[in-house]
């Protein structure tokens, strides 16, 4: 995830068009959420929820499915037992490097 800050006046997603732009007195509006002014941290917020939304869109088409039917479905609770400690100790951690736009 990342979000592009000129530092100044603009913020852009990198995975989606949208942006942020300050309207002074350290007021921002996005261009998702017509109407309302933010701080530039909640302006911040709104763009990774893009971003994070068109990452979700990504991995859910892998799947077969639309990104509102994989949110739903893993906001479900796992029924599956706690896995058991690993017996060598070891265990890996996989990050996933994500598809860009």
């Amino acid at each position: 995830m990342s979000i592009e800050d000129d530092e100044q006046s603009l913020m852009t997603s990198v995975r989606t068009q949208h942006q942020a732009k300050s309207v002074g007195n350290g007021n921002w509006v996005v261009s998702f959420l017509p109407g309302r002014t933010f701080s530039q941290d909640q302006a911040f917020a709104a763009l990774r929820a893009a971003d994070e939304w068109a990452a979700m869109q990504a991995c859910a088409s892998l799947l077969g499915l639309t990104a509102l039917e994989l949110v739903g479905m893993a906001a479900t609770e796992c029924t599956w037992p706690p896995p058991e400690k690993s017996r060598s100790g070891q265990s890996r951690i996989r990050f996933w490097k994500g598809i860009s736009r």
